[in-house]
């Protein structure tokens, strides 16, 4: 069973992407229950997390005012500070 599941986690592409799953668990608690709904953490590659936000207002005041202190927060809660930087991208 479990070669079956690492391979699978291989052959998808998942294996890479949970490695990240720190970063992305640090993101969302650091932007607490209800506005990690609307910003979620999509890939994390070389210190860039890229969110993905649902709302045009919420694209916004991240963008502009508020993603920087979510970012240090966030950093906060790992072993060492690797997110660099946090790069918005409005939902489709």
């Amino acid at each position: 069973m479990q070669d079956a599941l690492g391979g699978f986690l291989r052959a998808s592409g998942l294996a890479g992407r949970m490695g990240y799953w720190p970063v992305f668990q640090a993101w969302i608690e650091a932007l607490g229950v209800d506005l990690a709904r609307r910003a979620k953490p999509v890939r994390f590659e070389r210190g860039e997390l890229l969110v993905e936000v649902d709302s045009a207002a919420h694209f916004q005041e991240l963008a502009s005012f508020t993603g920087e202190g979510y970012r240090e927060r966030a950093n906060a809660r790992l072993p060492k500070p690797d997110i660099r930087r946090v790069v918005f991208r409005l939902k489709r």
